[in-house]
C-alpha cells in the first residue's frame, strides 16, 4: 500500500489510539491538516491561539488521562512557541508527542522562510526527538516516539517533518510485533533483593516516613501505594507532583512537604530514621539545604529512571523499577511475611506527629472585611468535595491551591511543578475537560498568570468547553512580590500590576460569563452561581494585595527552619 508522509502521519495516529490532537496549522503543516480534515470523526483537532496553548492542552490531556498527549505545530515560530510547553512536560515527566511541519528537504540549512533548527533548539527540553528527511522512515520514528514517550521515565518527544517528506509516497506496512529499540530497554521490575531489604529495613524501622512524587501517578501505582501505607500504618507526605495519589483526608496524610510544605511533614522528613522516596527526585525545593535534608534518616529511593537515584542526596538502597511493579513486589513481600505483625511500637513516632499537627501551620482568619485567598480554596473545595479536576499557573495561588484543596483522587491536578510556567492553567485544563467532558474542571489562577495565555478563552468557547476560571486577583505578581517583601526590604521592583483589565469585560467579549466579587460574604454564593453555569466562566476575586504564602523554607534554609506566618 502506497501512502504519503501526511496519510501515514494520520494512520500511525490512529494506529496509537488516538482521538484528539491539539495544534495550530501553517504553510509547512498543510499536507499533514489536510489528511487530518480528511479524517472526519476519526481524530478531533482542537484549535488553540497559541502553540504554547496547544502543548499545554496536550500535556494536560496526558495528566489527566494518563496517555500521551499529542500536538501538531508548524516551522519556524510555530516549533519555537512550542519550546514553553515541551520544557514544561519534559520537567514533569509528561508523556507527549508533538509533530513539528519543517521546511522542504532541499530548503534545510538555506535560511528559508520559517526555517529554524528544531531538533537543535529542542534537543535540551525533549526525552528524544527526530528530523525525519526520508519518508520511509516515517511510520517507524512515529512508532518509536510513542513507545520512547510513554516508557521508561515518560517524557515529550518531538518529531520534525519535512514538508516534502509528509508530501511523498511510500509503500506503508501496518505494525507487527512490539516496538523494540536496542540501546533503550528501560528497567522494570526491581531487583528481588532490594526489594527484600526495603521490607526488612521497613520491619525494623521507629520512625518511618513515605515520601512520594509524580512517579507514582505517572505509574498508575496509586493503589498499590494506599495499600501499602494502611497496611503498614505509615504516615506519608508528597511533592508538589505527587499530590491525590494519597487522600489528602487519611490521617495518615502529613501534607505537602518543601518550600511551602507544613510543618507537620518537614518536620517528620527532619526527624525520621527510614525515608522511603517513591517516584520522586529530591528536588531543590523539597529538599532545601541538602546537608540537613533528612539527618537522621536511612534512605530507600524507588525510581524508573537510574539517573535520578543519588542525583540530589546520596541514597542507602536504590531500587531501579517501575514503580507500579515495584511497589506490588514489596506488597506481595509485605503479605508473605506477615510485616504488619513484625513492627515495633511507633506510638511515640505517632504521638510526636500529632504535636507537631498542634502547630496548624495553615491558619487563617477570614475576616469581614477583605477575601482571603485561602477562603476561596477552602470554599471551592468544600463545594466540589475535592473531586474537580484542578489546573493552576504558578505563584501564590498554585501553593495556596496545593495546601488546601484536598485532593482525594489521583490525575485530579494539573500543575506546572519543575519549570514552574505561568500561562499553563487554562490550556492544560482545556486538556483535560477534552477527555472528560462530564467531569467538572476548574483553573485557579492569578491576574499575572492568566493574562500569559488568556486567548485561550477562544478555544473554550469555540469547543464549548465548560472550564470554570477562578482570578486570585491581588494586583501583585504575588510570588515575586512575597519574596520582595520579605528579602527585598519591600523594594516592589515590577511587581505591581498597575494596568490589569477588566476581566468580567473580557470573558463577555469572548462569550463566557464573568462574575466579580470583593465581598467575603459573597465567595461561596459566587462559586455556587459560576460551578453550576453550564458554559465557560471567569470568576474574578479581589482578594487582600499583600498576603504571603506560609510556611516558607527561605532559599538555602534546612527544612526545620520554616517561617511559619504572622498567626503562629
Amino acid at each position: 500500500m502506497q501512502l504519503t508522509g501526511a496519510e501515514i502521519v494520520v494512520k500511525c495516529l490512529l494506529e496509537q489510539g488516538v482521538q484528539t490532537v491539539f495544534g495550530y496549522p501553517g504553510g509547512a503543516a498543510l499536507y499533514i491538516y489536510d489528511e487530518i480534515y480528511k479524517a472526519g470523526d476519526k481524530i478531533t483537532h482542537i484549535l488553540s491561539r497559541h502553540e504554547q496553548g496547544a502543548l499545554h492542552a496536550a500535556d494536560g490531556y496526558a495528566r489527566a488521562t494518563g496517555r500521551p498527549g499529542v500536538a501538531i505545530v508548524t516551522s519556524g515560530p510555530g516549533a519555537t512557541n512550542a519550546v514553553t510547553g515541551l520544557a514544561t512536560a519534559y520537567m514533569d515527566s509528561i508523556p507527549m508527542v508533538c509533530i513539528s511541519a519543517q521546511v522542504s528537504v532541499p530548503l534545510i540549512g538555506n535560511d528559508a522562510f520559517q526555517e529554524v533548527d528544531t531538533v537543535g533548539i529542542t534537543r535540551s527540553c525533549t526525552k528524544h526527538n527526530y528530523l525525519v528527511r526520508d519518508v520511509r522512515d516515517l511510520a517507524r520514528v512515529l512508532r518509536e516516539a510513542f513507545f520512547i514517550a510513554n516508557s521508561g521515565r515518560p517524557g515529550p518527544v518531538l518529531v520534525d517533518i519535512p514538508k516534502d517528506v509528509s508530501n511523498t509516497k511510500t509503500d506503508y506496512a501496518p505494525p507487527s510485533g512490539e516496538v523494540t529499540i536496542r540501546s533503550y530497554r528501560p528497567t522494570t521490575k526491581g531487583h528481588q533483593r532490594q526489594v527484600r531489604r526495603a521490607v526488612e529495613m521497613l520491619q525494623v524501622a521507629e520512625r518511618p516516613l513515605l515520601y512520594t512524587g509524580g512517579g507514582v501517578i505517572l505509574a498508575n501505582a496509586w493503589e498499590e501505594l494506599r495499600w501499602l501505607t494502611n497496611a503498614l500504618n505509615l504516615p506519608i507526605t508528597h511533592t508538589l507532583m505527587g499530590l491525590g495519589s494519597f487522600p489528602a483526608s487519611d490521617v495518615r496524610f502529613l501534607g505537602m512537604l518543601g518550600m511551602h510544605g507544613t510543618y507537620e511533614a518537614n518536620m517528620a522528613v527532619s526527624n525520621c530514621d527510614l525515608l522511603v522516596a517513591i517516584g520522586a527526585r529530591f528536588d531543590d525545593r523539597v529538599t532545601g539545604k541538602i546537608s540537613s535534608f533528612a539527618p537522621h534518616a536511612k534512605i530507600i529511593h524507588i525510581d524508573v529512571d537510574p539517573t535520578s537515584i543519588s542525583k540530589n542526596v546520596r541514597v542507602d538502597l536504590p531500587i531501579v523499577g517501575d514503580v507500579r511493579l515495584v511497589l506490588n513486589q514489596i506488597n506481595a513481600l509485605v503479605r508473605e511475611e506477615k510485616a504488619e505483625q513484625k513492627q515495633p511500637d511507633r506510638q511515640a513516632w505517632w504521638q510526636e506527629i500529632a504535636e507537631w499537627r498542634k502547630k496548624d501551620c495553615l491558619r487563617f482568619t477570614q475576616g469581614p472585611e477583605v477575601i482571603e485567598a485561602q477562603y476561596v480554596i477552602q470554599s471551592l473545595c468544600t463545594l466540589t468535595e475535592g473531586q474537580a479536576i484542578i489546573a493552576t499557573d504558578v505563584g501564590q495561588h498554585q501553593m495556596w491551591a496545593a495546601q488546601f484543596y484536598g485532593f482525594q483522587e489521583a490525575r485530579h491536578w494539573l500543575t506546572s511543578g519543575g519549570l514552574g510556567t505561568m500561562g499553563y492553567g487554562l490550556p492544560a485544563a482545556m486538556g483535560a475537560q477534552v477527555a472528560f467532558p462530564k467531569r467538572q474542571v476548574v483553573v485557579i489562577s492569578g491576574d499575572g498568570s492568566i493574562q500569559m495565555n488568556i486567548q485561550e478563552l477562544g478555544t473554550c468557547l469555540q469547543y464549548n468547553l465548560p472550564i470554570k476560571i477562578i482570578i486570585l486577583n491581588n494586583g501583585y505578581l504575588g510570588m515575586v512580590r512575597q519574596w520582595q517583601e520579605l528579602f527585598y526590604e519591600r523594594r516592589y521592583a515590577e511587581t505591581d500590576i498597575a494596568n490589569a483589565p477588566d476581566f468580567v469585560k473580557v470573558a463577555e467579549a469572548y462569550g463566557a460569563l464573568g462574575l466579580r466579587t470583593d465581598r467575603p460574604e459573597e465567595v461561596m454564593p459566587l462559586l455556587r452561581q459560576g460551578l453550576a453555569h453550564p458554559g465557560t466562566v471567569v470568576m474574578d476575586f479581589r482578594v487582600r494585595r499583600e498576603s504571603n504564602v506560609y510556611p516558607m523554607v527561605p532559599a538555602g534554609g534546612a527544612l526545620q527552619d520554616m517561617i511559619l506566618g504572622e498567626l503562629l
